[in-house]
């Protein structure tokens, strides 16, 4: 979109020059013109981008409606006064504790300056990587949830905590960080994920699974990067055709214990749920059950937001979600793990902004932060209580073991063995990535 502008910018300079009859007028339009384009490229290309986005996209709200009933913001549920003063900076009572929790959340947007994407040329995101900040907005909320707790709320002290700096640190703007969009973009290749492309929620996740992977067999079990397993929930081969991922526990217990290496039979573990709920717009059926998800202990959000225009929704009220934007051009920022006395206001907002949960884009994936086995235990029965509630149209399901594949041979009465059940499961290789049904890349 800004290569557009700027080329239409450069036509209509050219076309001004040209029709201009004298000498010194060419030079005085050549001047007002200069001005003029110079301005519209800063807006395009600087702070006004989410606004450019949200004028070509459909605007979005901010601020807190008259609303009284209740915020739930990532488990948490905020009581709403009919005293609270309704404002977009919340003063006082349930809205301050909601507002001082909203803008504790790390937001990631565009960067520009930042070292470029191997021979790509790219040293910005801008257009393109709107996907990837949300996604690694909701990796960094479960790694807050992991070492900093719940209840952490950003501190304007100086020196920061330091755990606070280093979970920055893992998402710095160049290759020395490990979680990078720079990383995600070399892990993420045999799901299309390329510089310069936008891209689903399905590859999204895969993606952060190969990265994680990968870092993982590079760093002893002591310093993870991502402490905690990752478990990308999309079902069986005929549940992803057709029918609610499945939350298999017996896959999860699998996933803890590799990520541990025989060192512990449960560790903490991250799950990523990618859904298609609906064509063109999300099917209605869903809005109750989506909304209810925010309401987990476990809740890390949701990756989604407008067609083409990915956010991270950390909240819902009523009818509405709330959520950070990754649509605004900011400079790089180096933090090193030694930061601690580093300006982070750049990584938080506290606008707080919002959008219909019936227009958000039916493409979309829900992570959950499951610390122990207690929490995955109560996460399941949540998860079960949710599916049993959702007249028909669940989110998810969630079940002890996979059934056994059953072939043909044995319909009709051969008697070979039927294969283990963990056999039937997913692969995590991102090489069988083309197996892949093609709605998993939208």
């Amino acid at each position: 979109m800004v290569n557009f502008l700027s080329s239409a910018f450069s036509v209509f300079e050219a076309h001004s020059e040209s029709s201009s009859p004298v000498a010194c007028d060419k030079k005085s339009i050549r001047s007002r013109y200069a001005k003029w384009t110079t301005a519209v490229r800063k807006a395009v290309t600087g702070g006004s981008m989410r606004r450019f986005h949200e004028r070509i996209l459909g605007s979005s709200r901010t601020g807190i409606s008259n609303s009284t009933s209740d915020i739930w913001l990532l488990g948490i549920c905020y009581k709403i006064s009919p005293d609270d003063s309704f404002v977009d900076f919340p003063t006082n009572g349930g809205l301050a504790d909601f507002e001082n929790d909203f803008s504790s959340r790390i937001l990631m947007t565009y960067r520009k300056g930042f070292t470029a994407i191997e021979d790509l040329k790219y040293t910005s995101d801008v257009n393109w990587g709107c996907m990837l900040r949300s996604s690694q907005m909701l990796v960094a909320q479960a790694l807050v949830f992991h070492r900093l707790g719940r209840s952490w709320r950003r501190s304007l002290q100086k020196p920061l905590d330091q755990d606070y700096i280093d979970i920055l640190h893992l998402f710095g703007d160049s290759e020395a960080s490990p979680f990078s969009i720079h990383n995600l973009l070399v892990a993420g290749k045999a799901y299309n994920l390329t510089a310069g492309s936008w891209v689903g929620p399905y590859a999204m996740c895969r993606s952060w699974e190969t990265l994680v992977r990968c870092k993982r067999e590079s760093s002893d079990f002591e310093n993870q990067p991502l402490p905690m397993a990752v478990y990308v929930v999309s079902g069986d081969e005929d549940g992803e055709r057709g029918g609610a991922p499945v939350v298999c526990v017996e896959d999860a217990f699998r996933h803890c214990s590799e990520f541990a290496r025989g060192q512990a039979n449960w560790t903490p573990i991250l799950l990523l749920v990618p859904l298609v709920l609906g064509l063109e717009t999300i099917n209605p059926r869903y809005i109750p059950a989506l909304r209810a998800t925010f309401t987990f202990p476990q809740s890390l959000g949701i990756m989604g937001g407008r067609p083409g225009a990915s956010t991270y929704l950390v909240g819902v009220q009523d009818d509405k979600a709330f959520y950070l934007d990754p649509h605004e051009v900011q400079p790089i920022i180096d933090i090193g793990r030694n930061s601690v006395e580093a300006d982070t206001s750049s990584y938080h907002s506290s606008v707080v902004r919002h959008v219909a949960l019936d227009s958000i884009d039916p493409s979309l994936a829900i992570g959950f932060y499951c610390r122990d086995k207690d929490d995955f235990d109560d996460f399941c029965l949540r998860g079960n209580k949710l599916a049993e509630e959702s007249n028909g149209a669940p989110l998810f399901t969630v079940t002890q073991s996979l059934p056994k594949p059953v072939s043909h041979s044995n319909v009709l009465g051969d008697s070979s063995e039927v294969s283990d059940s963990f056999e039937a499961l997913p692969s995590n290789n991102a090489d069988d990535c083309s197996h892949e049904d093609e709605w998993q890349l939208l």
